[in-house]
């Protein structure tokens, strides 16, 4: 029929434009949390990795190029001057630092100090954590009560103590001191991983016929290894880096000197170059690094996941 409007197929029709999606209070704090995160990671890594980049930075640029520019951010590897390092590490006979002899002096000490803490810390951690015996909550307590005394407070009488037997200015006498300091935390942050170490593991291993020397052995120190590396660094990082005790024991005879020592030396030295105190500063450091990302499969590693189940 003519003038009649004839309507389009359904089909035909054009879509009418979705609705747009309101935002919800979830959505922004998302979003925000989510900018944030980044922010904050980035503010992080460059607070902690700048310095360390300017110190190494320093360390391979020669002395007249750092006095004529401080603050260049980036050389290229054509001006980098290794220099610095040779000095640092040659022997003092030869007119350097002896850092190499300083630096082996640290790791007997600190090596010793983590064999011996984890040989007292590991059996009284499990103790304290299994057994039944008087005092047993008291315990913790006091072991936490020794870091109530400042380090300072115990100088002077360790310092009389250890000349009157002899041991002072010896590697052993060094060691003792940092044992006694550190197996009193080193036992309290053990028996705390002990306590989630599942009781049924053990008693099902005690149900075969294991003894108590077995069990821990066998079920306890493997399912601990997390805790027991993470306890190892920890205090391989406080005999690497400790200066009081150091400089109280061994200030009198340079050759056992430890990497804490020599630093001190060179930073307050007038007639030391600051690039050779950054070298100096790089090669204490870089154990410390090196130790961290080798171990850190097994500080992140939960070893007692799944370990029970039902």
């Amino acid at each position: 029929m003519t003038g009649t409007q004839v309507s389009p197929p359904r089909s035909a029709r054009p879509d009418r434009a979705p609705a747009r999606r309101r935002w919800t209070r979830d959505d922004v704090e998302n979003r925000v949390f989510a900018v944030l995160r980044v922010v904050v990671i980035v503010g992080l890594l460059i607070v902690t990795l700048f310095p360390f980049y300017y110190t190494a930075l320093l360390s391979v640029r020669p002395l007249d190029r750092v006095l004529q520019d401080p603050g260049a951010l980036w050389v290229g590897p054509a001006e980098w001057d290794l220099g610095s390092y040779s000095r640092v590490l040659a022997p003092s006979a030869s007119g350097g630092q002896g850092f190499l002899v300083f630096m082996g002096n640290s790791a007997l000490v600190a090596l010793g100090t983590v064999a011996l803490t984890l040989l007292i810390a590991l059996p009284g951690a499990y103790a304290v954590s299994r057994l039944q015996f008087f005092g047993r909550r008291q315990v913790s307590v006091l072991f936490l009560a020794v870091y109530l005394f400042p380090s300072i407070l115990l100088a002077v009488p360790l310092f009389v103590f250890f000349t009157r037997i002899g041991l002072r200015g010896s590697l052993v006498g060094l060691l003792i001191v940092y044992v006694s300091q550190i197996v009193a935390v080193s036992i309290y942050m053990l028996r705390n991983y002990f306590d989630t170490v599942p009781v049924s593991l053990e008693e099902a291993a005690a149900i075969d016929g294991c003894s108590r020397l077995g069990i821990m052995r066998r079920i306890s120190l493997p399912l601990a290894m997390p805790a027991i590396v993470a306890n190892a660094l920890f205090v391989f990082m406080i005999a690497w880096n400790e200066f009081l005790f150091a400089l109280l024991f061994l200030i009198e005879d340079r050759d056992r000197w430890t990497v804490s020592l020599g630093l001190s030396q060179l930073a307050g030295s007038i007639e030391i170059p600051t690039t050779v105190l950054m070298a100096g500063s790089v090669i204490v450091t870089i154990p410390i690094i090196v130790i961290f990302f080798a171990s850190e499969r097994l500080l992140t590693e939960g070893l007692t996941a799944g370990a029970e189940k039902g």
